[in-house]
């Protein structure tokens, strides 16, 4: 009797659920509502599309009907509110699949709208395979579910060339989370934090294909197995080896879960068992960086990740650990300059990005702790294998490790005794004085001849050490390493390696202490600072900006006529090689970091320095690329070293022709603007992989800037990478539009390089800018 019951209840269930499904296909005219006929079903019922509760409300997406467990593989608009009840979706005769409200904008889910016949969509079907296709009149694919994956692809789908999946936040909320897993154009498969994509050091799980070219794509087939194929269709590479094809596991999806892992799952065929990983990327669920915020690190406890905080930090935010942790003191490593003396705190066994601004390589770890000690700037040091790293706060994607690293903090408490020891050694100074002074006198009295000897050579001493002791705070002050012109004479070989030559002067390659480190020289022409006052106060401005973005100064050289300036070497040149000349094509991806890159580092000299600083230069020869392939600005500061009163003045024209702002030929006021034209036109570059103006092309193609004006004009920005990998046109015309907006004529209609990282990383909207009236080249 009960199994009859139990039948019946089932039977109930299922006509019930039925009530609420139509066909697999839905044509013009018909519609979807959360209330009636929510949903499409699959032939074979496995998969559904349409309404499902989230939140307060409804999205719409598609999941898995005949697996009691709720499991969405798709979801449609995924950072969107929550729809209400009142809601349809339809299917219009434009051949766009809509969600629309009552009252209000209409929501765009899908759209084939297209003046060729043969690209309308006339249905829509929830196929077996778990894509959601639109079709046109002759049955033909136009729109798939399956190009624009969220979190999941399944048996039949590809993540093709700079396709990615973006984890959920969290099981309940499907909006975008904190991680995602990327198929680059070089052919490797890689996990990032979302919010640094292509940044050294982010990278936390990879396939290590990256010599497989570009055309690689992630596959998954209805056998479980998860594997890379090149653009010839050959297997690379089989990411879970070890797959077998259990009997009774007939469903597999691939997912990146909230926790920034990637894992294969299978399902049975009885619908009420759970889910079974197969494989995953990780087994240390502490593994995925980003997951604990500023300061914190990850740790396993009892099987699950948790963010701690070091000593002397607190959460930000107790409910919400993830978020981070600060500073409970405020202590700064620089209060060392006025004699406070504060120890650090180990933390062990626990990894930071490296974020490094020096690394000193074969110390021990004291020898480490005191270096960051005496580094004004130094706020933590790392120390690992026999490497130094000294930091700056904020830490990021921190996690507990097994390689014995160590990460020393400073901590807010005075050195124990510090007083009575200052007191003793005072104590001390004052009888060795006084014994000195009786000593002296003693010895004036028996050897009257010789006090004006001694009194010339105490003179001497004495003027020695306060020249000495002037020179030490001046250096202190520039926070450079001063060079005597015969030091970089002999570092250089007598300047016979010559690997730059620009507006400022020649630059040479050189070796310093001892052979460890290799520098760049720059040797100055035409300085105007006069003196060597005016000189060093120009060396100390300079020698405060730090910045990841800028090619960092070690020193300089006043030395009778000589003024040498002593830089970081970059190995990899300047970006000119590496768009103009190198074999290797920079990817979109790679660009585009470039790009946000000197953005980042020229809002640093514009809005964030002591002094405000115009480069005047901007151009590819001036962006040099260190071993990793990321972009720094070369020679900031060096346009008002060598030209006084540089904000807002009237002078003559400084830079490269093809890069000078209009102003520079209207004899206006010279502001940050000008820096932002130059900006916009190695945008153009960088985007076209290509020079501002080139000979050896169509006419209408010569000058960079106008033909993108023309392209965007058209509608036909796609023009402008047509020899490229497929760049999805969006994000191609968002770069193109900030371009048109940095080169505006006027400089008040230029916006800030705050403003133009916020448009380039998504941040604001940017409008359409306006037309521009003219490009003026220099002669």
């Amino acid at each position: 009797m009960a199994f009859l019951v139990l039948l019946l209840l089932l039977n109930f269930v299922f006509n019930a659920t039925n009530a609420q499904s139509t066909s697999s296909i839905i044509k013009p005219g018909s519609s979807l509502s959360p209330i009636n006929n929510s949903y499409l079903l699959s032939p074979s019922g496995q998969f559904a599309f349409g309404f499902y509760r989230y939140k307060n409300g409804y999205s719409v997406g598609i999941w898995f009907e005949n697996i009691q467990q709720k499991t969405v593989v798709w979801t449609a608009n995924r950072d969107a509110s929550p729809f209400p009840s009142d809601v349809t979706l339809v299917l219009t005769t434009e051949g766009t699949l809509i969600v629309r409200p009552k009252q209000g904008q209409d929501v765009l889910i899908a759209d084939t709208s297209s003046d060729n016949v043969s690209r309308l969509a006339t249905s829509a079907s929830m196929l077996d395979s778990g894509n959601f296709v639109l079709l046109n009149s002759s049955g033909g694919i136009v729109w798939k579910s399956f190009d624009f994956p969220t979190d999941t692809i399944l048996p039949g789908q590809r993540l093709s060339v700079t396709g990615k999946l973006v984890s959920s936040v969290a099981e309940s909320d499907h909006g975008s989370g904190k991680f995602l897993i990327l198929m680059q154009s070089d052919g490797n498969l890689v996990q990032y934090p979302v919010g640094a994509v292509l940044e050294r050091g982010a990278a936390y799980w990879a396939t290590n294909t990256f010599n497989a070219g570009y055309g690689v794509s992630l596959n998954l087939d209805g056998n479980g197995h998860l594997y890379l194929l090149n653009d010839t269709g050959f297997n690379i590479k089989s990411i879970n080896k070890n797959y077998v094809n259990a009997s009774g596991k007939s469903v597999y999806r691939a997912t990146i879960d909230t926790d920034g892992i990637f894992r294969l799952y299978s399902h049975s065929s009885n619908r009420f068992d759970d889910w079974y990983t197969e494989w995953s990327s990780s087994n240390y669920r502490c593994d995925p960086l980003g997951l604990c915020g500023e300061n914190s690190y990850c740790v396993m406890t009892d099987g699950e990740p948790v963010c701690q905080c070091p000593p002397h930090f607190n959460y930000i935010n107790e409910k919400l650990k993830e978020l981070g942790c600060r500073k409970n003191y405020s202590l700064v490593a620089c209060d060392t300059r006025n004699g406070r003396l504060f120890d650090f705190l180990e933390v062990n066994d626990v990894s930071w990005k490296d974020d490094a601004y020096s690394s000193l390589s074969s110390m021990t770890k004291n020898s480490c702790r005191a270096e960051c000690y005496q580094d004004c700037r130094c706020e933590a040091v790392v120390f690992e294998n026999e490497v130094c790293k000294m930091m700056k706060l904020p830490l990021r994607f921190g996690r507990r490790v097994l390689s014995g690293q160590v990460t020393a903090f400073l901590i807010g408490g005075e050195l124990a005794g510090v007083g009575t020891r200052k007191k003793k050694r005072k104590l001390r100074l004052d009888m060795l004085i006084i014994s000195i002074a009786m000593a002296c006198l003693t010895l004036g009295f028996l050897v009257v001849a010789t006090i004006g000897v001694r009194k010339y050579r105490a003179y001497v001493r004495k003027y020695k050490r306060v020249l000495r002791l002037v020179n030490n705070r001046v250096a202190e002050d520039v926070a450079l390493k001063s060079f005597s012109f015969e030091e970089l004479k002999d570092a250089t070989n007598n300047f016979v390696d010559v690997i730059g030559k620009g507006a400022y002067g020649t630059v040479f390659k050189g070796v310093l202490f001892d052979g460890e480190r290799t520098v760049a020289i720059k040797r100055l022409e035409k300085v105007v600072a006069e003196g060597e006052r005016d000189f060093l106060n120009e060396m100390k401005a300079i020698g405060k900006i730090h910045h990841k973005n800028l090619v960092r100064l070690l020193g300089y050289c006043y030395d009778g006529t000589n003024r040498l300036l002593v830089y970081e070497y970059m190995k990899n040149g300047s970006l000119a090689d590496f768009l103009f000349k190198s074999n290797l094509k920079v990817n979109w991806e790679g660009r585009v970091e470039i790009v946000l890159s000197i953005a980042r580092g020229i809002c640093y000299l514009h809005e964030e320095c002591e002094t405000q600083i115009i480069h005047c230069d901007i151009k590819p020869e001036n962006i040099l690329m260190d071993d990793k392939g990321y972009a720094k600005i070369a020679d900031f500061g060096l346009a008002k070293l060598l030209m006084p009163n540089q904000t807002r003045t009237y002078t003559e024209i400084r830079g490269t022709r093809g890069y000078v702002a209009p102003e520079w030929h209207r004899n206006l006021p010279i502001t940050v603007k000008a820096d932002v034209y130059s900006f916009g036109i190695m945008l153009f570059e960088i985007i076209c992989c290509r020079r501002s103006v080139e000979a050896d092309v169509p006419e209408n193609e010569q000058v960079l800037a106008y033909w993108v004006i023309d392209c965007f004009k058209a509608n036909e920005v796609e023009k402008l990478v047509q020899n490229d990998e497929l760049v999805e046109k969006s994000k191609l015309e968002k770069m193109v539009k900030v371009g048109l907006w940095c080169t505006q004529d006027e400089a008040s209609s230029r916006p800030s390089m705050k403003r133009v990282i916020l448009m380039l990383e998504g941040t604001v909207n940017i409008p359409d800018p306006p037309p521009l009236s003219s490009f003026v080249s220099s002669p």
